[in-house]
Formats: structure tokens, C-alpha cells, sequence
């Protein structure tokens, strides 16, 4: 009995340690821009393209004279895609494998004197979809509000197309690209 006792007393000090966790240090943010060394464009514009690349983001366009790269819209990644870098920490993990969301970075690159400003805006939006899609059986193929209208083609197709809600920035994968554009011009 007393044996028992003891190591339940030893298991509830275990776990309540193990809950407790450590002080964990605050977060370092880093200012947005961020100022680098370099002299040469070409150098500067492929570190970042190749740190966008590793993020797994495609260019939409880039502009060499306006400083400006803006990325295709990517899809969220959940906890099965953990190669994938554009979701970044646990919630954003748990909020893309529980919700479609999508994100699109613009990153500026500005000459100064002595470096480069690289700025970086990452904007995040989630799906709307509609109550009635067209994977619904009947949704997309009769609708029931017609009483009034004589339309003659009842089938319809999906009557509104699927859209996305602008959620702002997402500031933990601005800050994830500024780690590591700093990463790579520290070498």
C-alpha cells in the first residue's frame, strides 16, 4: 500500500514538473527592414529569391528597378507537410491543417548607402466557402430559389465562386523570413 502510494506521490511530481516547463526566453523580433551589407545587386537579389525559394513560395513577379518581389499565393501547410516553411509555430500549423488558408509575401529590396533595406509583408487569408457547394448533392445542379425568375436553363453551376477573406499580416512569417535573410547575409 505504502509502496503504491509512494510511487503515485513520485508520478504526480513527475508530470506536474513536466506541466510547469521552463521560463521559456522571449522572442527576438527583428526590426522590418532590416538594413544588410553588400555592394553588388545581382549577389543580393539572388540570396533573397533563394531564401523565398526555401520557403517553398514561387515568384509571381519580380522587378529589379522598383526593388520589389511578389510571391504566387501559397496554400497553408498543415502538420502532414512539415517540409513546408511558409506555416511557422503551432498554432499557424494547427489553424492551416484545421482551415484553408493561404498566404502571398512581397519583399522590397532598397539601395542605401552602404547596403540594402529588405523589407518583408506577409499577408495571410482564409477560404470562404459557401454553405452549398457544388460536392453537395443537388447544390450545383438545381437551385431553389428561381420562384420569381423564368430562366429557362435550370441547371446552374456553381453560382458563387469560392473566395478568400483577407486575415492581414502575418507577422510570424514576416519575422521567420527576416531570420533567415539576416542568416544568410551574416556569412
Amino acid at each position: 500500500m505504502t509502496c503504491n502510494l509512494i510511487k503515485f506521490l513520485m508520478l504526480c511530481i513527475l508530470f506536474t514538473s513536466c506541466v510547469s516547463g521552463g521560463s521559456r526566453p522571449a522572442p527576438v523580433t527583428v526590426s522590418n527592414p532590416i538594413q544588410i551589407t553588400g555592394t553588388n545587386q545581382d549577389v543580393v537579389w539572388e540570396r533573397v529569391v533563394d531564401t523565398i525559394h526555401n520557403y517553398k513560395f514561387a515568384i509571381a513577379r519580380e522587378n529589379k528597378l522598383d526593388g520589389r518581389i511578389e510571391t504566387e499565393y501559397k496554400v497553408g501547410a498543415s502538420f502532414l507537410e512539415p517540409w513546408h516553411g511558409d506555416t511557422v509555430g503551432f498554432d499557424n500549423r494547427l489553424e492551416s491543417s484545421l482551415q484553408s488558408i493561404r498566404r502571398r509575401v512581397f519583399v522590397s529590396v532598397t539601395p542605401i548607402e552602404g547596403g540594402y533595406l529588405l523589407g518583408v509583408e506577409a499577408f495571410k487569408e482564409i477560404e470562404d466557402v459557401n454553405t452549398t457547394t457544388s460536392t453537395a448533392p443537388g447544390g450545383a445542379t438545381f437551385q431553389q430559389d428561381l420562384s420569381l425568375r423564368r430562366d429557362l436553363n435550370l441547371v446552374q453551376e456553381h453560382s458563387n465562386p469560392v473566395g478568400w477573406i483577407p486575415r492581414g499580416r502575418d507577422p510570424v512569417l514576416e519575422q521567420d523570413l527576416l531570420d533567415s535573410l539576416q542568416l544568410a547575409f551574416s556569412n
